[in-house]
């Protein structure tokens, strides 16, 4: 789901007129109503539904339509949850956790992008924009949630399938994988009272993908205050360098091969974008 600071930000950097926000939180979701700048030239509706839920999808598609029967512009999907294996069970003891991990942040993406693809690819000429995001957990893949960093890899690819068929069936509609890097959203107060200095706001990271969508990038990866994007590409060519040097899986966070991992990061040197 969009917060509102992301829902402001992007009525600033995309030009679309009439907003649609689903979220499973009914007071954000009317803070947000509250919040949002409306008009006689814009307006928003809200929509409360749990996005692992099949029936939700159907009866928002319904009432999208219904008040938009031209279709959908620009579809952002942005599902997360964190859950935690039931009391006196590990993650390899508990299938449930799993099954609502996935519940929500893939088929989250799933059944949103079931929901609305006709209403989006009918249309053959208008430019058209498909956003899924992702997670930096779902590449890197530190250790200690592997449910949450699973379901996060599955986004990716399903980003990736959906841009190829799309490139060739509908080239208006581009699709774009967004990697947020630390970013002070609602699921972090609980932690952090206030933003974090290394920690970007939301409005930074709407900023940088309007910037990265402009250039027609798919790969969206955005640094935050404490990790530049230069790291960020480092860290990931050397995890995906384990499967290639047949390493073991994870050596970054391995202590037998920690120091060699930082050596390695800080040696790799990568073209510029």
């Amino acid at each position: 789901m969009v917060s509102s600071q992301m829902e402001n930000r992007m009525k600033d950097s995309i030009q679309h007129d009439n907003y649609i926000a689903p979220d499973n939180n009914k007071g954000n979701l009317s803070k947000l109503a509250d919040e949002f700048p409306s008009g006689s030239d814009v307006t928003i509706s809200t929509f409360e539904m749990d996005v692992s839920n099949v029936q939700d999808w159907d009866r928002i598609q319904r009432d999208v339509l219904a008040l938009h029967p031209g279709g959908v512009d620009l579809l952002m999907l942005n599902a997360g949850g964190s859950f935690k294996p039931a009391a006196g069970k590990t993650n390899w003891r508990d299938p449930e956790y799993f099954q609502k991990t996935f519940a929500v942040n893939t088929f989250g993406y799933i059944n949103g992008i079931a929901a609305f693809i006709d209403s989006i690819t009918s249309n053959k000429t208008d430019k058209r924009v498909i956003i899924l995001t992702g997670s930096k957990q779902g590449i890197t893949n530190p250790p200690g949630n592997p449910a949450y960093n699973a379901s996060k890899s599955a986004v990716k690819t399903i980003a990736e399938h959906l841009s190829f068929d799309l490139h060739v069936s509908n080239p208006n509609v581009s699709v774009h994988f967004l990697i947020p890097g630390w970013t002070y959203t609602g699921l972090m107060t609980a932690h952090f009272p206030t933003k974090p200095d290394g920690a970007w706001a939301p409005e930074e990271v709407v900023e940088f993908m309007s910037q990265k969508m402009a250039a027609g990038q798919f790969y969206i990866l955005c640094p935050d205050n404490d990790v530049t994007e230069d790291l960020d590409r480092r860290r990931i060519t050397w995890g995906y360098g384990d499967i290639i040097y047949g390493r073991p899986a994870l050596s970054r966070w391995r202590e037998d091969w920690k120091s060699k991992a930082a050596d390695g990061i800080d040696a790799i040197k990568l073209p510029p974008q």
